[in-house]
């Protein structure tokens, strides 16, 4: 078999789900990180020419024929230096070596008149070019791909908030019946949550750092070369240039502490949506939340009734294992024997794995979000039948008038037996209270005691 299209992808980011992931090609495929690579090495090579140690000149034209090499680089190109890596290409055998590829597609790319092909990549090891590279895709990916459809998730959060703030549930703590709430209260919960952890995602991809310090982060082939230059200076305005910030101190490899923030960051946020997505199936099977039928679609392969939170399930199915490759690439890429080991190098090309798992979620998330519809005959029944929820304010309210057994007197009333709000009515007939408060007691009701819920629902804010 040799078709290779995504029907016979070995992997359903590129098979079944490739529609979904497609965002992420410019990050995350192999073609992006060569393009990446060709950027690092074509920006430090002007770099090199702006240095008044060194006699290497490149007029205006020139730079621009050398960026045209990453601004436009295409497939052909692609195909261009993987050619050169693994079978060979024009004058150059293959070199079996990614890195050493992109330096002699430069050089095959250099501009007329332009003498540099021994100035290319000098000083530099492959890591000093490939940490960059990679952080110069993670970056955007984060920021211009993961952060928008979050921000998308809870926006739609923000709205169901506000359009049901003051639609009385019942609450559950340990599975069991609890102060009422609103359900927009509890999309405001989540929407307040996402908020704080897409916060974070963005401060990680706004702090990621690279180095450019050399074979063994000591700059010593720099230093040997030209001894006189601050090659410490001129790395960190290289790697300011890039947008990132620069590690000083490193080994041979860039220690990755960003981008394991990183990755715990994403984690963060799509802990979140696994909670929320766990909530809405169980909302979903209490029938406290209906779901809009999309024509043609089929639930169940038997059941012809059936309209399964399908959704909110492969959104649970992708973002656990997203987290999972996320908590491994944050774990393993923190760690190199001595001064460098190339375990990392592998491991680094699955980032965008673990993105693709992360957007496949946010959109099946959103999907399911679009789908649901509250259902407040059955919030409300379910409210008027466990009435034993509006003992905590009645032993409150004993409590302000001073009554030192209230919260004993509403327990021996409704611990473990079925209370009905006429039993309560009895109860505080007896009470020894005035008849203001008797007539404050007798006024609570289950889906009148949300507290304050439709404020904060209705205080999230939607920025």
């Amino acid at each position: 078999m040799t078709d290779r299209g995504p029907l016979a992808a070995v992997s359903p980011l590129d098979g079944r789900y490739a529609r979904y992931t497609k965002p992420l090609v410019p990050y995350a495929s192999e073609r992006a990180l060569m393009r990446a690579r060709v950027e690092v090495e074509v920006e430090y090579l002007i770099a090199l020419a702006d240095l008044d140690a060194t006699p290497l000149t490149i007029d205006a034209d020139q730079r621009a024929d050398l960026r045209a090499l990453y601004e436009e680089f295409d497939d052909e190109d692609a195909n261009v230096v993987k050619q050169l890596e693994t079978e060979g290409y024009g004058e150059y055998s293959a070199t079996n070596h990614d890195v050493k590829a992109i330096e002699y597609f430069i050089r095959l790319g250099m501009p007329d008149g332009l003498d540099a092909d021994h100035w290319i990549h000098f000083g530099l090891t492959s890591e000093d070019v490939n940490n960059l590279a990679h952080r110069l895709l993670v970056k955007p990916a984060a920021e211009d791909v993961l952060v928008p459809e979050l921000r998308e998730i809870r926006d739609t959060l923000v709205e169901m908030a506000h359009d049901y703030a003051d639609l009385p549930m019942l609450a559950r703590t340990h599975g069991q019946p609890a102060t009422p709430t609103t359900f927009g209260k509890e999309m405001a919960v989540y929407a307040s949550r996402l908020g704080q952890a897409i916060a974070r995602i963005e401060r990680a991809a706004d702090s990621l750092s690279g180095k450019l310090a050399g074979a063994s982060g000591t700059y010593a082939a720099h230093h040997a070369a030209y001894p006189d230059v601050d090659w410490p200076a001129v790395a960190e305005s290289f790697v300011d240039s890039l947008g990132l910030d620069h590690e000083p101190l490193t080994t041979q490899v860039n220690p990755c502490d960003d981008l394991a923030v990183l990755f715990d960051a994403v984690r963060g946020a799509n802990n979140v949506l696994l909670d929320m997505d766990r909530d809405m199936w169980l909302y979903v099977s209490d029938r406290y939340l209906g779901q809009r039928t999309v024509e043609g679609e089929t639930g169940s392969s038997t059941m012809p009734h059936k309209v399964n939170p399908i959704d909110f399930e492969n959104s649970e199915g992708n973002l656990s294992k997203a987290n999972s490759d996320l908590v491994f690439l944050g774990d393993y890429v923190t760690n190199s024997r001595l001064q460098r080991d190339l375990s990392d190098s592998t491991v680094k090309r699955n980032i965008g794995s673990a993105f693709a798992y992360s957007l496949i979620a946010y959109g099946k998330c959103q999907n399911g979000l679009a789908k649901v519809v509250p259902n407040e005959q059955v919030m409300r029944e379910e409210l008027d039948e466990t009435p034993e929820i509006i003992g905590e304010a009645v032993q409150t309210i004993l409590r302000r008038e001073g009554h030192d057994d209230a919260y004993e007197q509403v327990k021996k009333a409704t611990r473990g037996k079925d209370v009905t709000i006429e039993d309560f009515r009895a109860m505080i007939a007896e009470l020894d209270v005035s008849e203001d408060v008797r007539s404050e007691l007798e006024a609570l009701t289950p889906a009148g005691y949300t507290g304050l819920a439709a404020e904060l629902a209705e205080g999230i804010d939607r920025d």
